[in-house]
């Protein structure tokens, strides 16, 4: 299955009169990157940036002065898009920006049906929270320390990150080197890969916070406790 994971920067919050300034895709193939990616500014058509989103993204107009109008570049976006699901936290958000500015050229609304919502996913996995996307980076390990502010992109890349992880994990994949951990015997008909230890162990996806809860609650229970049990503690 191909999905394209994006992010949108705009002038404001209202996808009616607002306008997308900032589009950041990177593409999924059966959950695993491909490589390829979108990134592009657009010059919102004469709307101003609005002073609460310049202080989240912190795009100027008079940056995007000389970049492309939506209709210039929506041939481009739509043939990217083609053919994949459309994954997005707070989907809602994006997706209405970007059918809006769809409408106003002439291209289909994309069907809901198309749309993957990171942030549904993540509240059915994390019922308790928080669920933005920089706790879901802490929560996974994820390196965001360079996200200083939200940028289309860079966004994009981590929420890819954290997208395959909320699906089981599978871009710990992608580090493992085949120099040092994998080894692949061939046969006449048939390859068998040896994987061996990685270099790094993963970050621990348990926080402090939940650490300290769980200890916490055992603490209540006292020694009726079944984790006392479990753990070979008592």
């Amino acid at each position: 299955m191909r999905e394209i994971v994006f992010d949108t920067e705009t002038t404001g919050l209202d996808n009616q009169a607002d306008r997308i300034i900032e589009i950041g895709c990177v593409e999924l193939e059966n959950q695993f990157p491909t490589g390829r990616s979108l990134h592009l500014y657009i010059n919102p058509d004469g709307r101003k940036v609005h002073p609460d989103a310049l202080a989240v993204h912190g795009i100027t107009d008079a940056f995007l002065a000389d970049k492309p109008v939506f209709a210039e570049v929506a041939e481009e976006i739509a043939a990217f898009f083609e053919g994949a699901h459309y994954v997005a936290h707070n989907a809602s958000f994006d997706m209405g920006f970007l059918n809006t500015e769809y409408q106003r050229v002439g291209i289909p609304a994309v069907a809901p049906e198309l749309v993957i919502d990171t942030l549904s996913l993540a509240r059915r996995r994390h019922p308790m929270g928080p669920n933005s996307l920089d706790a879901l980076c802490r929560r996974y390990g994820i390196d965001n320390a360079h996200r200083t502010k939200h940028g289309a992109l860079l966004d994009a890349e981590l929420l890819t990150d954290v997208y395959i992880e909320m699906l089981g994990g599978r871009q710990a994949a992608l580090g493992l080197s085949n120099k040092d951990t994998a080894t692949v015997e061939r046969t006449e008909n048939e390859e068998v890969a040896t994987i061996g230890q990685r270099p790094r162990p993963l970050p621990p996806r348990i926080t402090e916070i939940e650490i300290e809860a769980h200890a916490a609650l055992i603490e209540r229970i006292g020694k009726d406790a079944l984790w006392h049990k479990v753990s070979g503690e008592n």
